[in-house]
């Protein structure tokens, strides 16, 4: 699916589900949602945060900023005595470096709940503990929408790598893909609308 379409999804679910989030809904949640719902496809060179981050949206690039990303952040933790999300975060940055799109840890359960633990140290740190509702509601309509499609997605990775899908699915970059994602959009603001005014009690 497209960038845009899983920010759509992920803002749409917020809306859905804000007045059930222990911090309901707010703009910093918003923001994190985004986040969330297009952090999967950090994987691709040519994704929607890579074109603000890669020099060049190539593999070779996506490579080489990564693995020294997760160097540099390595080297500052060892700087400041050392702290278990900074460790995680550095591996989950390599390995977003050597994974293909779809292929590996970004797309997968193991992705969200590393990635989840990262942004709920950060929130705990900063007294917002329900930051990590925000993140899990963007990461997960983020793998749902992708197990939509025929490719699917490694959810099990690395026990598996078999991909999962559900039992009906679309091809991407397709008239017919797009069209259905147009639908799912469609439907998904007519539920926003109808929960709008729920999100605010």
């Amino acid at each position: 699916m497209k960038g845009k379409t899983h920010a759509g999804i992920g803002m749409i679910a917020l809306i859905c589900l804000a007045d059930k989030l222990p911090g309901k809904f707010d703009y910093l949640g918003l923001v994190i949602v985004l986040i969330g719902s297009l952090l999967p496809d950090i994987d691709h060179p040519k994704s929607v945060i890579n074109r603000y981050l890669l020099p060049f949206d190539n593999k070779l690039t996506k490579v080489f900023v990564y693995f020294c990303a997760g160097v540099i952040i390595l080297w500052y933790d060892y700087l400041q005595g050392g702290s278990y999300v900074l460790k995680a975060l550095a591996v989950a940055v390599m390995l977003i470096a050597v994974s293909t799109h779809r292929e590996g840890l970004t797309h997968s359960a193991a992705g969200m709940l590393m990635f989840s633990f990262i942004i709920g140290y950060i929130g705990i740190s900063y007294n917002m503990t329900h930051l990590v509702y925000y993140f899990m509601i963007g990461y997960g309509t983020h793998l749902a929408c992708d197990m939509m499609t025929s490719r699917g997605i490694p959810l099990l990775y690395p026990f598996s790598k078999k991909k999962a899908k559900f039992p009906i699915t679309f091809k991407t970059n397709s008239r017919l893909g797009a069209f259905l994602e147009n639908v799912i959009i469609a439907a998904g603001l007519v539920l926003a609308v109808i929960k709008f005014p729920a999100m605010f009690n």
